[in-house]
């Protein structure tokens, strides 16, 4: 089981992933918008984090890029997971520092194989 941050402002969204993830038995956090999910990286040090893009205030992208060039999150791997699912979105964010880009909606098993590679399972 991991401990999973998953940065979603749609509550729908938000409400499928966490329904996907608990059932494959993984202990999932969300948050609304950047600025909470980076406050709640630093305070909880979950082991993955998913963010997605296009967010209120702070963009995903962004975000992604301050928790890994901070010394206090930087070990800790983010899975970009967006409906923007162009090859430039992809690079820019693996450029941020994501360790990997899934486009939306993910299939499941998918998801679960990537996370799991991610954290060595």
């Amino acid at each position: 089981m991991a401990r999973i941050l998953l940065i979603e402002d749609s509550p729908t969204e938000a409400a499928v992933m966490v329904q996907l993830l608990e059932r494959n038995g993984h202990q999932v956090t969300t948050s609304a918008n950047a600025e909470d999910g980076i406050a709640s990286c630093k305070r909880d040090k979950p082991d993955l984090v998913l963010m997605d893009i296009i967010l209120p205030g702070m963009n995903g992208f962004q975000a992604t890029r301050a928790l890994t060039r901070d010394a206090d999150t930087s070990h800790i791997p983010v899975i970009i997971v967006s409906t923007k699912g162009q090859e430039t979105d992809r690079v820019w964010g693996m450029r941020q520092g994501a360790r990997d880009y899934i486009a939306k909606p993910p299939r499941e098993s998918e998801l679960v194989a990537r996370i799991d590679a991610l954290l060595g399972r």
